[in-house]
This record gives structure tokens, sequence and C-alpha cells, in this order.
């Protein structure tokens, strides 16, 4: 007999082909046990550690609503999934009226808005070293020239 919940887990591994990334972040979850990192892109996996709130990560892979992440500043230290919802990132553009957020990731595709700059976002997913982010109810792709990815410095 075969089971099911290790089944599942080989299918979603199957057919699941993480989008590359390479984008920084920072964790949002409040929960004063961290946010929990798992072994794949699915609540059935294993939680291999936590990160605290505002601790900054690298997103090296992306999944549906998980990310692949890295290089965690503070707590869990390796590789491992965690939800997007979870991570945030802040604009940059110290000095200007903000930055622009695009429908695509390029910059010759349509501008949805403009965030200004120091603005928290919520992360939504990533393709390569763009951000999918959130700000104001309008869903759009940010360059990574314009993404800070810690909470509580400034990355100028």
């Amino acid at each position: 007999m075969l089971n099911t919940g290790i089944a599942n887990q080989i299918s979603l591994a199957k057919s699941t082909n993480p989008q590359k990334c390479n984008i920084l972040a920072y964790v949002t979850d409040t929960d004063p046990q961290g946010l929990n990192v798992r072994s794949g892109a699915s609540t059935s996996n294993t939680i291999l550690g936590q990160i605290p709130i505002n601790e900054t990560v690298q997103v090296i892979g992306a999944a549906g609503d998980w990310v692949q992440i890295t290089n965690a500043s503070d707590g869990f230290q390796g590789t491992g999934w965690v939800f997007v919802s979870k991570l945030g990132l802040t604009t940059l553009g110290y000095g200007t009226n903000g930055v622009n957020f695009y429908a695509t990731t390029s910059q010759q595709s349509q501008k949805v808005g403009k965030i200004p700059a120091n603005t928290p976002v919520k992360l939504l997913g990533c393709q390569r070293d763009w951000a999918q982010v959130e700000y104001q109810g309008i869903k759009g792709w940010l360059l990574r020239e314009d993404q800070c990815g810690a909470a509580l410095t400034s990355c100028s």
C-alpha cells in the first residue's frame, strides 16, 4: 500500500518547476517562533527551522505561493521553502519621486504605477532579479535596483 503523503510530496516535487530568482527580502511573519522554513513547497513538508521577523533572506526560486530561500541573516541556516506572503521588501528611490513598477519583467512593458521611495511592499513572487509586488492593491514588477531587502536599515 502506497503512503499517499509521500506520493503527494513526490508528485509536487515533480510538478513543481521552480522559477529561478535572485532577490533579497525580509521576514514579515509576526509569529514569535519565527517564520517556518520547510523542506519543500508545501505545509506537509518537514519544518527545518525558523527565521525571526525582519531578518533578510536571499530568494533563489519561486513555485506558486512558495519561495525557496537561503542565506538568512539570522535563525535557520541552509536552504528551504517559505510562504511568499510572509516576506516583504522596501522600495529604493531615495532623493526621487519614487520608483516605477511594471506590468511584466521588462522596462519596455507598461508602467502600472509609481511607489514612493522607502515604502514597504508585499512580495508576491519573483523571476530572475525582478520582484513581483503589490502596492495599494496594484500588482506589478520591480527592478532589482529599485528593491531593498533589509527591514531595519536603508539600502542606499
